[in-house]
């Protein structure tokens, strides 16, 4: 089968957050199953920043955006059995960064990615490669099923062009000002328009769950929340109209690349046969970072976003209580500047507390390693890979009962044999304490503790498992389009 995967960010090329990981890891899976398959996103600074240097395609053409006319070029990489293309338009995509300032988005995001989609387009008529599936990622490539069924919907080249839409996250929805769309360079009827306006805006996220032929999410709990008021963003009835053609494969992790076994990063390696190399993992990340060295305080860590998805308010409102008990906090992340400001003021009323406000994958590594809990508070959660890697190092999950954390993480209380970490049900600051005061109790049980740390460590969380799933989804749309 022949795949195209279109993203905004692709790792290791160029990465904000978890799309990227599923765009760089799912083509991989699905090429070791004997598939081409190939990858397509805009040329950002960060790819030489990097350490890549893709070569010039010999692809070129102009792409109409409005009243501009956009020359771009394609370079392309090969890597891993992989042909990545990357489209170069520096007016548009030389920036600081994929999406805006640390101050929020740049205003003409609906041109740069307007533009993005029409030159994908342009590339398949001219790249000599017309995939079985054209599999589009969140907003960014919104536009590329409306392109279809509107301004290519005649021409034979595109015309059984099979598209599925997956969304990472219902929240981000690339909403712009109706008048900004011919900025795009998209021209819809007024149906159209009117289809893919939301909330008085154009939302590109909502132009991809219409017009693909299929959607998807990132974990069969997500796909069944968003149809909901709660969790649908506003979008739940148009969810619940495609319903049938709405379905969540659980993403997953690459485990040759989070192993502990192997992993350099890691001061001791380990397995879940051997587990001394993870106490001392423990101990080297407390002298790390300027915690007591102790064995029996819980050692309790966050890799995160500081965004109000997150939970982090919840660990907020619990915080006097915390410091009550035998517990060490770590906290590695980046983000909304006020969650940030927040944090910092309660971490001068607790120096059993290391809060790092970067990214910094290295750390992170050793994070997850030495980590005895990594606690998830997540108001929703689409799927989550934190605590995948998480249960990967033997760092026991603690989680709120959402999303993909619900579908992968087995609450010890609920099913002691077959139990993987602690979940809370309610988006509640005492929920979360009373899950973490149940750890505690667990974890002065030391042999218990190893035995949940070992079970979790087992589980199969690979993209191989995954890329298997959308093997299925592929076929059973091509099947679908072809009946």
């Amino acid at each position: 089968m022949k795949i195209l995967l279109v993203a905004s960010e692709v790792a290791p090329f160029a990465k904000t957050g978890g799309l990227a990981d599923v765009a760089g890891a799912l083509p991989r899976a699905l090429t070791r199953l004997g598939h081409e398959v190939r990858v397509v996103l805009p040329c950002y600074p960060e790819v030489g920043r990097r350490g890549f240097s893709p070569r010039d395609s010999g692809l070129n053409y102009t792409i109409e955006l409005g009243t501009r006319r956009c020359r771009t070029r394609v370079l392309e990489l090969d890597r891993d059995g992989i042909t990545t293309w990357f489209i170069e338009q520096p007016e548009l995509f030389d920036r600081p960064g994929l999406y805006g300032y640390s101050s929020g988005d740049y205003p003409d995001n609906i041109e740069r990615f307007g533009f993005f989609c029409r030159a994908v387009l342009a590339l398949l008529k001219q790249g000599g490669f017309r995939p079985d599936i054209l599999h589009l990622n969140d907003w960014q490539t919104g536009l590329i099923p409306l392109l279809l069924k509107t301004d290519h919907a005649e021409e034979p080249f595109f015309r059984d062009l099979t598209t599925l839409f997956t969304i990472h996250n219902l929240g981000y929805q690339g909403l712009f000002p109706a008048y900004n769309l011919y900025r795009a360079g998209i021209r819809p009827d007024p149906a159209h328009r009117q289809q893919i306006t939301h909330h008085g805006q154009i939302s590109l996220l909502k132009s991809g769950i219409l017009f693909a032929d299929r959607i998807n999410t990132v974990s069969p709990n997500y796909a069944r929340e968003i149809c909901t008021p709660e969790y649908g963003a506003g979008l739940e009835n148009l969810l619940q109209k495609r319903r049938e053609r709405l379905s969540g494969i659980l993403n997953g992790i690459d485990p040759d690349d989070w192993n502990p076994r192997r992993d350099t990063e890691l001061p001791a390696n380990y397995d879940p046969d051997d587990l001394s190399g993870k106490a001392r993992c423990k101990q080297h990340l407390q002298q790390e970072l300027g915690l007591q060295e102790d064995e029996n305080r819980l050692l309790v860590a966050l890799v995160t976003r500081l965004v109000p998805q997150k939970g982090l308010d919840l660990l907020a409102e619990i915080w006097n209580k915390l410091q009550q008990r035998p517990i060490q906090l770590v906290l590695l992340g980046t983000g909304d500047e006020d969650i940030r400001r927040q944090l910092e003021s309660l971490r001068r009323d607790h120096h059993q507390v290391a809060l790092h406000f970067s990214f910094d994958e290295p750390l992170a590594r050793r994070i997850y390693a030495g980590a005895d809990l990594f606690m998830m508070p997540s108001r929703y959660e689409p799927c989550g890979l934190g605590q995948l890697i998480a249960l990967r190092y033997g760092a026991v999950p603690l989680v709120r009962a959402t999303g993909g954390l619900a579908d992968t993480v087995i609450d010890m209380d609920d099913d002691p044999q077959q139990g993987t970490g602690f979940r809370f049900n309610a988006p509640e600051a005492d929920a979360l304490l009373r899950a973490i005061d149940r750890a505690l109790a667990r974890f002065a049980e030391k042999d218990d503790w190893k035995k949940l740390i070992r079970r979790g460590m087992r589980r199969d969380f690979s993209w191989r498992r995954s890329a298997a799933a959308y093997l299925d989804l592929y076929r059973q749309l091509r099947e679908y389009e072809d009946g």
